[in-house]
């Protein structure tokens, strides 16, 4: 995120270092815990640090136990009961945090959301249901929150042709592949197909591994190319 004093409550206690240059765009990345805030320069030049404003919930899965979290978690299933207020209202400080990208000069269409596993999975609920079309959609080992509710909680379709990078690995015991493979298709009805990317990798589990990353920097290049 760009250096700028931010009154956005969910960055209060964020740590940020600013670019060596003006910030011309934003990767808004939220690993399950803790989000990672990452800001690109006009020579390309990255500033990033972990963001501390996640907020402290009992979390269900985990016997209740409270833990930060960007909202509760029932199970780790299709069919499983999702806590419906708890994804809004993350996605909604999601967005606050893309119109402070705005009002310092990003365009909407050179931010990108990002993360893995719940972050993954949040990055795609609010970039499908946000106003503003952006340029694309990191979303690792992780799944579409609220599914049912998709093609029809798109709105109104502005970010149909979204770029959407999605990867995850063929041994994950959290979250198995075949989870990634039915959201990437859930991802088919609500996109245009072609924009969807789903990449697997042998042998990784709940986790990331060099290839990934690589595939994840190549799409980020592609997307937000220096200005």
């Amino acid at each position: 995120m760009c250096g700028n004093n931010m009154s956005v409550p969910l960055l209060a206690d964020a740590v940020t270092v600013s670019g060596a240059e003006r910030e011309t765009a934003a990767v808004r990345a939220a690993p399950s815990l803790p989000p990672l805030l990452l800001s690109l320069g006009k020579q390309g030049a990255a500033s990033m640090g972990p963001a501390r404003a996640l907020p402290r919930i009992p979390v269900t899965l985990n016997m209740k136990m409270v833990m930060p979290s960007w909202f509760d978690l029932m199970g780790l299933t299709p069919d499983a009961p999702e806590d419906e207020a708890g994804i809004k209202k993350a996605a909604e400080n999601i967005k606050a945090i893309i119109e402070h990208e705005m009002k310092n000069g990003i365009p909407p269409n050179r931010i990108i959301l990002g993360g893995f596993s719940q972050g993954g999975a949040l990055s795609l609920y609010t970039a499908l249901t946000c106003q503003h079309q952006l340029a694309g959609i990191v979303a690792l080992s992780c799944w579409l929150p609220l599914h049912k509710a998709f093609p029809q909680a798109a709105n109104n379709g502005v970010n149909k042709d979204i770029a959407i990078l999605q990867c995850h690995g063929e041994m994950d015991p959290m979250i198995p592949v075949r989870f990634g493979a039915l959201t990437a298709e859930k991802l088919k009805s609500v996109v245009t197909p072609a924009k969807v990317q789903f990449k697997t990798y042998p042998g990784v589990m709940h986790s990331s591994c060099p290839q990934e990353m690589m595939a994840v920097k190549e799409f980020i290049e592609k997307l937000l190319p220096r200005i």
